[in-house]
């Protein structure tokens, strides 16, 4: 892990932040008239209790009602290391045998007519087993029901995802002196997935090299192609470091760009920055993408900006909110997302730009520091 990464770390998450996490949930869903949550394995259970099973058709549920203890129901066998995990000493963990039916241990804690949040990672399998059980309750999907749950990062989790982009930041520094001519796509992708893991990340989530017509596709996944003299080469790179999502792209030149290719990519840097001053509390989610595209369509590339602006990043390095025209959710205080829009001529190049940022009540703060400009490269 760089130095500059590790400074940034307030610590290891301890049994008290997952401890008012669940506090947190069982008072959101209580204010949203629901009777509670049920949260099975996937990044809400994680980031909840810190516990992270093997995903099984053995069901695990996580139960937040308000004013009750949370419980966790998980097979007997795996009862064990549930009981390690970080939060564990703020909820009561349950297990079940194989010889019995889960789902009839869990209908035992739901109302019969009560409404729950489920998390978006839960089988249909299981959710089918939940309505037949409980007929008469109802059911939303957790990011639908309380779409803040996780958006709103407290300050500890700012922290991590900032020591997340500070080593994003040392990746890209170290990734624009090595050589691009004459090296495959992959090759420069398998160096980025080396930097990331050097530089403290935990788990590598994407490292997209795109050169030349290749980057006018937005997911372009590295591949054969040899990278050229007079190349533009888009990279997005990230993946988790501390359990929180680093996530940046930047656009470089392999020797010296046309007066077009260097155009295009300062209407991307405008656009860039124009989204980025529309961020401040109270703005809706769809101001920041509409701040890019207007940027960009009154230069006369509005057709070629095919994405939308951002995605929320925490625990997951792509999450709820969307920075998207008729996303109507406003911005908060801790809210982080991504803002990077892109201009993507077909067959010819592409560019995109991409920073973290996290929404304070002066406004926007970037957690990713490199240049934005056009940056010529060997």
């Amino acid at each position: 892990m760089a130095p500059s990464s590790m400074e940034a770390f307030s610590g290891p998450e301890t049994p008290g932040h997952y401890a008012a996490r669940m506090d947190r949930a069982a008072r959101s869903a209580a204010q949203a008239g629901m009777a509670g949550l049920i949260v099975s394995p996937g990044p809400d259970l994680d980031w909840l209790c810190g516990y992270g099973p093997p995903v099984t058709e053995r069901l695990t549920a996580l139960i937040v009602v308000p004013d009750r203890r949370p419980l966790l129901l998980v097979p007997e066998l795996e009862r064990p290391d549930a009981e390690k995990a970080p939060g564990a000493a703020a909820l009561t963990v349950s297990g079940w045998k194989d010889a019995e039916n889960p789902y009839d241990v869990l209908a035992g804690h739901l109302e019969p007519h009560g409404r729950y949040g489920v998390s978006d990672n839960t089988w249909a399998l299981h959710l089918l087993a939940f309505q037949r059980l409980r007929p008469g309750a109802a059911y939303a999907a957790l990011t639908e029901a309380l779409p803040m749950l996780r958006a709103v990062k407290d300050a500890h989790e700012v922290e991590r995802l900032a020591a997340a982009g500070a080593a994003a930041d040392a990746i890209y520094e170290e990734i624009v002196r090595l050589p691009f001519a004459g090296r495959r796509e992959r090759e420069v992708a398998a160096d980025l997935d080396r930097l990331l893991r050097e530089h403290g990340h935990d788990r590598v989530d994407f490292t997209i090299v795109g050169s030349g017509p290749n980057s006018a596709n937005p997911h372009h996944d590295a591949g054969e192609r040899v990278i050229e003299d007079g190349d533009m080469v888009v990279m997005d790179f990230g993946g988790l470091m501390g359990g929180y999502g680093s996530d940046t792209t930047r656009t470089v030149h392999v020797g010296p760009p046309s007066t077009e290719e260097r155009k295009v990519h300062d209407l991307v840097r405008e656009a860039q920055q124009a989204a980025f001053e529309a961020v401040r509390p109270g703005a809706a989610c769809q101001d920041v993408d509409r701040a890019a595209r207007q940027v960009i369509a009154r230069n006369g590339y509005g057709e070629y900006f095919i994405h939308r602006t951002g995605h929320g990043i925490g625990v997951t390095t792509h999450e709820p909110p969307y920075m998207v025209e008729g996303e109507h959710l406003t911005l908060v205080p801790g809210m982080c997302f991504s803002i990077e829009p892109g201009i993507y001529l077909p067959g010819r190049f592409g560019v995109r730009i991409e920073d973290i940022v996290v929404c304070t009540e002066e406004g926007g703060r970037r957690l990713n520091a490199t240049g934005r400009e056009l940056l010529v490269v060997a």
